[in-house]
């Protein structure tokens, strides 16, 4: 069995291609089982967030608990390396999800029936499984903001509200620290939280306003602006200048401005306006309307 490479982008898996037919006594009922039937004793879905399930157990823990709350089977083995970055987030997650969805782990190796119902030629592979069926699921490692999008949207299918997720200490002391002015302390919280999390974009906006202050230190903001206009095509002038606005409130004004100034210049200068503008963009909020208007006007600038 291959391991796939966790630097690619995993294979998104489809439902259909998975028969339950052979692994289910019977079709699983929503109406609780009679005494010394096969689910007694088995703990319901709010007992636990993980468990380990076998094929003895997988249809009272698996297809059985699905009729209530998804299930997310992790399939894993021992001598996998991407299996040993992907389950402990998986279990994290699950840990934190408070009984919105359940993860079932099944080491293949100890249990090839599973293994061949559900075609499992690569690991790690995750399936979810809803009302008895498989739903959906995807081969190889994701990151946790992936997981957590996917796993949000499958909650959130199932009729269930995924929960809030927790927020990152090490982001709240950043901000804190960003707040009461202590620089070097926000850019190290900012930095750590983005290596468990590339995509944070709270992080990656907390950077770029760290990186903002300390270009503008303590400059006279409206003797910037004004030394900016009186040369207007003084490139390190006008991107501090526009810096300055961020700062006073006036960022629509900031980011006119360096539109303009991408529009009349080409090669590395503009290309150093135009990664400066993207910078301030990032600083907004992803659904801010006056960076969504600025994006539309330099798109009508550069092409």
């Amino acid at each position: 069995m291959n391991t796939p490479d966790p630097r690619q982008a995993p294979q998104r898996l489809l439902a259909g291609a998975v028969d339950l037919s052979g692994l289910a006594q019977s079709r699983p009922s929503s109406q609780p089982q009679a005494d010394g039937g096969a689910g007694q004793g088995a703990p319901t879905p709010s007992d636990v967030s993980v468990i380990d399930v076998t094929e003895a157990t997988f249809q009272s823990e698996v297809l059985e608990r699905s009729l209530s709350v998804p299930v997310v089977i992790d399939f894993w083995a021992e001598w996998c390396e991407p299996c040993k970055k992907l389950s402990p987030t998986l279990e994290k997650l699950a840990n934190e999800g408070g009984g919105s969805w359940v993860l079932a782990k099944i080491d293949v190796d100890a249990n090839p029936q599973l293994q061949a119902a559900f075609q499992v030629q690569s690991i790690p592979m995750v399936i979810a499984l809803w009302q008895g069926r498989p739903v959906d699921g995807f081969q190889g490692v994701q990151t946790e903001t992936t997981l957590r999008q996917w796993l949000a949207e499958l909650v959130k299918a199932s009729g269930g509200e995924p929960p809030e997720a927790p927020e990152d200490p090490t982001l709240v002391a950043a901000d804190a620290a960003l707040e009461s002015g202590d620089l070097d302390a926000a850019e190290r919280g900012y930095s750590e939280h983005l290596k468990q999390n590339p995509a944070s974009v709270d992080a990656q906006a907390g950077l770029a306003q760290v990186k903002l202050i300390r270009r503008v230190g303590s400059e006279d903001l409206d003797a910037v602006i004004a030394a900016a206009q009186a040369d207007r095509n003084n490139i390190p002038a006008a991107l501090l200048a526009a810096d300055a606005r961020v700062l006073m409130g006036d960022a629509e004004t900031a980011y006119d401005e360096l539109i303009a100034l991408v529009g009349r210049t080409n090669g590395d200068d503009r290309d150093t306006v135009r990664k400066h503008l993207l910078e301030l963009f990032s600083m907004a909020a992803t659904d801010d309307p006056t960076v969504a208007k600025a994006r539309r006007k330099l798109a009508m600038v550069l092409f």
